[in-house]
């Protein structure tokens, strides 16, 4: 049976996937190409989680696309909302027809003598893998693994007659009114379940090892919401992702550089949402400000939910489950009849697809990356990634564009590989993601490493990355283009 050929093919239909579909038909009109879906719907993210309040934890100003305006009056918007702008982007540029549901890439095997990637497909229920090939793969699969969370070993689970929950595989009409609720977990997840779960649960208890540095911002952008029936709503949305992004990148700065004076600001504005009398030891990390992501909570909901008594936060560590509860190193019992492990995430390379380049295993941990796009040694290759101190979408939007403009600069050349190569000296390596959030620390040995200067260092600074992949120069010197020989040209060699 043939195989399927098409010029560009993109791996996975969420946030990214969509937006890397609209710039390759707006930049490359004539390349063929196809999105990959392994599940049955698109939406990525927005469709796997399914926890009660789930939303996002960037405004979407800066989470949506820089193509396409958010009207929404919400700036921070619940999952379903951001899954509807992701579907009405897809539909409103014939991306929809494009995507191949339930196509999970199992492989991929790039080939030098003819310069395309061989991809295995897991189609459906199917015995047999479909084969696809391409020259161009866009790896949008995110970082983790869509099948289960990370849950830890916790002892005496077994023992526990309640129900124990990650949100990653939320049950679908799961009821716990009138039930007591713990939620293990001090990240982004837990701090918007407890608030979400508190009304409807007898109480919620946030069961944190380590507080985490938590903001109120409004859920709503007053001066959007009044300029937009006054302006052209183009205009509003770029006026509202330029002042977020610079306030984004102005906040990360000065946590960095003034780490105990912004300390001290969010723990203020902290305690006046919690009120005189709270324990601020529940909020008050030990590390800096941007040593790990900081928690969004909109309106103040989760100081809310504390305030009124539905809810609280303990910070211990865990001894052991119970029949009825859990039981503390400090030797407190928590009773519940519900326990949600929002324990994080399980990282994963390229979604958990296997790579190889001329038949030799690819093994991300061993490469680095280039421009936070692709990675050393990998040809004609990109893998999107987002920001982890601002909105995702800000650096995949850019990293898009920026393979548009590579494919038509290899167009321009009469080229048909890239490869990037380390032709400097000694580059020195570090973490390719900066942060110590534990699930980011669990999957070192999983991640690329990023070096200490351009064009292998990881910036995490949307201006500069706007400077070198939107304006800089395609051709570095690190960037190595070549063609394969024709079979003319081999047989003369071998003559």
């Amino acid at each position: 049976m043939p195989v399927e050929h098409l010029d560009v093919l993109i791996i996975g239909a969420g946030l990214s996937g969509i937006g890397a579909a609209y710039h390759l038909m707006k930049h490359c009109p004539g390349k063929t190409f196809a999105v990959l879906e392994g599940r049955a719907a698109l939406g990525g993210t927005w469709d796997l989680f399914r926890y009660p309040g789930i939303r996002s934890d960037s405004d979407m100003f800066t989470l949506g696309y820089n193509f396409k305006p958010w009207n929404d009056p919400k700036a921070i918007a619940d999952g379903p909302s951001i899954r509807r702008y992701i579907e009405e982007t897809a539909r409103e540029n014939g991306i929809d027809r494009k995507i191949r549901y339930q196509h999970k890439v199992l492989k991929a095997d790039w080939c030098s003598d003819s310069a395309t990637w061989t991809l295995e497909v897991q189609r459906g229920d199917e015995a047999e893998p479909l084969k696809l090939s391409c020259h161009h793969l866009l790896m949008c699969t995110g970082y983790y693994r869509y099948e289960a969370g990370y849950t830890p070993e916790f002892p005496g689970r077994e023992q526990f007659q309640g129900e124990v929950i990650h949100p990653q595989l939320w049950p679908a009409d799961f009821d716990y009114t009138g039930k007591k609720v713990v939620v293990i977990g001090s990240g982004a997840t837990a701090v918007t379940l407890v608030p979400s779960m508190a009304d409807k649960a007898e109480h919620v208890t946030m069961l944190q090892r380590s507080p985490t540095y938590v903001i109120n911002l409004p859920q709503k952008d007053l001066i959007s919401n009044v300029l937009r029936p006054l302006l052209p709503k183009t205009w509003v949305y770029r006026f509202a992702r330029a002042r977020n992004v610079t306030l984004q990148m102005i906040f990360f700065m000065l946590s960095k550089g003034f780490p105990a004076q912004v300390r001290k600001v969010i723990l203020g504005l902290a305690r006046r949402q919690l009120g005189k009398d709270f324990d601020m030891r529940h909020f008050s990390p030990s590390y800096k400000p941007w040593d790990e992501r900081v928690c969004v909570v909109p309106d103040g909901d989760l100081f809310k939910a504390l305030r009124k008594g539905k809810a609280s936060v303990v910070t211990d560590h865990i001894d052991s489950f119970s029949e009825t509860g859990i039981r503390l190193k400090s030797g407190q019992t928590l009773a519940a009849d519900v326990v949600v492990t929002a324990t994080g995430l399980d990282l994963v390379m390229f979604g958990g697809m296997q790579i190889a380049v001329d038949g030799q295993p690819f093994d991300a941990a061993q490469s680095m990356g280039y421009r936070g796009i692709m990675l050393r040694d990998l040809p004609n290759a990109a893998v999107v990634l987002g920001y982890t101190n601002a909105s995702w979408t800000l650096k995949a939007d850019l990293s898009s564009e920026y393979f548009c403009r590579l494919i038509n600069h290899m167009d321009a050349i009469g080229m048909r590989q890239y490869t990037p190569r380390n032709t400097a000296d000694a580059v020195k390596e570090a973490p390719f993601l900066n942060l110590n959030s534990g699930y980011i620390q669990r999957a070192a040995d999983k991640m690329p490493k990023q070096g200490d200067r351009a064009p292998w260092k990881l910036y995490q600074n949307y201006a500069l990355d706007l400077a070198l992949l939107r304006y800089g120069k395609v051709e570095d010197g690190y960037l190595v283009f070549s063609s394969p020989k024709s079979s003319a040209e081999r047989g003369a060699a071998l003559a």
